[in-house]
């Protein structure tokens, strides 16, 4: 890696570039691991039971804890969305395309989705996991 110290994104030889995220992400430096967030605000308040409003929430306390750790979204590596219907994610996905380019920035990070039956809050919708590289 160079001495370069934002994450760079990993693309095997004759692979096309996937769409929304890379396949795999080389970074160098401190490691900051973010719990699962979900879509409530940091008094624990849900504002909407709509999906992509509660995947902005969920990005935007990701973003909190980066910025309380003197990082941002070009830190991040990679994410694990976690969403209770992926039907409901897919449509949502333009909206959920446009908070994740105003609060993270980067598609530049190794992402995986996954629908699980339920979330331990009833009302979320989607948790998100993150882990962001700081440098040294």
């Amino acid at each position: 890696m160079s001495r370069d110290t934002k994450p760079q994104a990993v693309l095997p030889a004759g692979w096309p570039r996937p769409k929304g995220y890379a396949n795999g992400v080389v970074a160098e430096g401190r490691m900051l691991f973010i719990a699962g967030m979900i879509g409530w605000d940091a008094d624990g308040v849900f504002h909407t039971d709509d999906f992509g409003g509660q995947a902005r929430q969920a990005l935007r306390n990701v973003a909190d804890v980066l910025e309380a750790a003197g990082a941002s979204g070009e830190n991040v590596v990679r994410m694990t969305w976690y969403v209770t219907d992926k039907r409901e994610y897919l449509a949502a996905s333009r909206e959920v395309g446009q908070a994740f380019r105003d609060i993270i920035g980067s598609y530049t990070i190794a992402m995986t989705a996954v629908e699980v039956k339920a979330l331990i809050e009833d009302r979320a919708k989607v948790e998100i996991e993150a882990t962001a590289v700081l440098p040294s």
